[in-house]
């Protein structure tokens, strides 16, 4: 599998993608803030938190993707 060349790049998100993360971030920030109120301390707490975090970082991946699942290309701007 060849990874596309921007894979290791930063693609600076738009003004609209930059409020669609904060409000993901926020949102997965509250359920992070339920499960560690809920969840019983233990290996797969700390799992699920970790996932989680992994979770809400592809979120953010995914709001500076194209529909079919290719990165946007840059803009100058």
């Amino acid at each position: 599998m060849e990874l596309h060349e921007s894979t290791f790049e930063y693609l600076k998100p738009t003004d609209d993608q930059t409020k669609d993360m904060q409000a993901v971030r926020a949102a997965a920030k509250k359920y992070a803030e339920i499960l560690e109120i809920h969840l019983p301390d233990g290996p797969d707490k700390t799992f699920i938190l970790r996932t989680h975090r992994s979770n809400a970082m592809w979120a953010n991946v995914a709001i500076t993707r194209q529909p079919d699942g290719t990165p946007r290309a840059q803009r100058d701007e």
